[in-house]
């Protein structure tokens, strides 16, 4: 148990330390902390709490607690009669009398609270089984990532997810109807009919099929993470959920497949088209992947990294992430085509079919996840403004200067950089002024203790 709930402790409640299996009763949290369950708010605001961040009377240990406690009786008595305490500790004392109220309302354990929604009787505290659903419901709203790997390790294959808990609703978990949410589908219970491309007249095909749709979700796979050096290994597309290409163009494994420079020169008057709709997942960085091959991409509709940030820009944005977040789907990790660490083999090295399952999912996968995402966008005026004016617009921009890079005048950068280091010291010292004493403000632990 957490010595906070001490104050809690009476006849009737016993604290128990699941750790150790410890019981304290009245004695024991006497006998423990050295004041009674009565006191053990003011003791913790005299000590501090480092957990709930409550920085306590500076060098105030607990024996220092124990005494002045012992002495006059309570807080309250303390802060009245702190001009009586003589030396360093009075003086440390007196410079906390402003953050004492503050801190004891901080440590109190709030009594009185309306559990009726959630509790009707003293039963309903009894442990019960663990619920996978709602916990992961729970994990994956708050982005707990590491309770969510423990979950999956624990249990296998997520069993239930929850989309309810995902939006923007502030209702509790507990009242959605996460067992009414459907089973995470696995990979083979997922449509999928993804084909390989490694002829001219399924290329064409598929190219007649961009040229139509409205809407081609367009992803590259190549040989690097830096776009402006990568190397182009292949193209994956889809139009339809569900359906996908990849058309390799540079695996070294001896397989058939098409020239990586006739590949690009039939799909360059789609890519350069405005009036060819594209989307992509980080489109910038494949926008990159084709400027290395002097081909400059038009018609960049929507990209789903942009939607996710602009949604839920606390949550991470990676494809896999959102797949499963949105669409309770657990995707082909990279390191599972390509391996890790000393033994990762480059994407040109993988197999046509294994290559063909991971990047064509990519693309279906992409697209999904704009029939997910962009209706949240469209019924949000506020947010579809962001995405379309702002953040869409600033991709292009960002692209455009990763590509050209900028022109800096070294001499105004430095004058520049001296100005704001004046300031910077100026912003120190007023700092130090409103803190009473100086400090490393760069120390996250300095400025806790402050």
């Amino acid at each position: 148990g957490d010595k906070d709930l001490a104050q809690l402790v009476n006849d009737k409640v016993t604290l128990v330390n699941t750790m150790t299996n410890e019981k304290l009763d009245r004695q024991g949290v006497v006998a423990k902390f050295g004041v009674p369950p009565e006191r053990i708010v003011d003791y913790l605001a005299i000590i501090g709490d480092s957990v709930d961040n409550v920085p306590g009377v500076h060098k105030a240990g607990p024996k220092t607690a124990n005494k002045w406690l012992a002495e006059y009786g309570d807080l309250d008595q303390l802060i009245a009669r702190a001009s009586e305490i003589k030396g360093v500790v009075g003086d440390n004392l007196r410079a906390s009398l402003d953050w004492l109220p503050k801190a004891r309302e901080l440590l109190t354990v709030k009594l009185d609270c309306d559990l009726k929604p959630h509790i009707s009787s003293l039963h309903d505290l009894h442990a019960k089984p663990e619920d996978p659903s709602q916990l992961r419901a729970l994990f994956e709203r708050y982005a707990f990532k590491s309770w969510l790997k423990e979950l999956d390790t624990n249990r296998g294959a997520p069993a239930a997810t929850s989309q309810n808990a995902l939006n923007h609703s502030d209702a509790p978990v507990s009242q959605k109807t996460l067992s009414q949410e459907p089973q995470v589908p696995s990979k083979s219970e997922v449509g999928r009919d993804y084909v390989c491309v490694t002829t001219q007249a399924a290329f064409f095909k598929w190219l007649e099929a961009i040229q139509r749709a409205p809407l081609t979700c367009i992803d590259t796979e190549t040989t690097s993470l830096d776009a402006l050096q990568a190397e182009l290994v292949g193209i994956s597309l889809s139009v339809e959920e569900g359906k996908a290409c990849y058309i390799p163009v540079a695996h070294r494994t001896g397989e058939e497949q098409l020239a990586r420079d006739w590949v690009l020169a039939q799909l360059k008057p789609w890519l350069e088209n405005p009036l060819a709709k594209k989307l992509g997942q980080n489109l910038k960085y494949d926008m990159h992947v084709f400027g290395n091959y002097l081909i400059q991409v038009r018609g960049v509709e929507h990209d789903t990294l942009l939607e996710s940030y602009v949604l839920e820009s606390h949550l991470s944005h990676s494809m896999d992430n959102l797949a499963q977040r949105h669409l309770g789907v657990k995707t082909i990790q990279y390191e599972e085509v390509c391996g890790k660490g000393v033994h990762q083999i480059g994407f040109d090295q993988v197999d046509l079919k294994t290559a063909t399952e991971y990047a064509a999912e990519d693309a279906d996968i992409t697209l999904r996840l704009h029939h997910h995402l962009w209706p949240q966008l469209e019924r949000m005026p506020s947010l579809r403004y962001v995405y379309e004016q702002i953040e869409m617009p600033a991709m292009r921009v960002l692209g455009i200067m990763e590509s050209n890079g900028i022109t800096i005048d070294r001499e105004k950068l430095a004058i520049q950089g001296q100005e704001v280091g004046k300031k910077l010291l100026v912003l120190e010292k007023e700092i130090h002024q409103l803190a009473g004493q100086p400090f490393n403000i760069q120390s996250p632990k300095q400025i806790g203790e402050i």
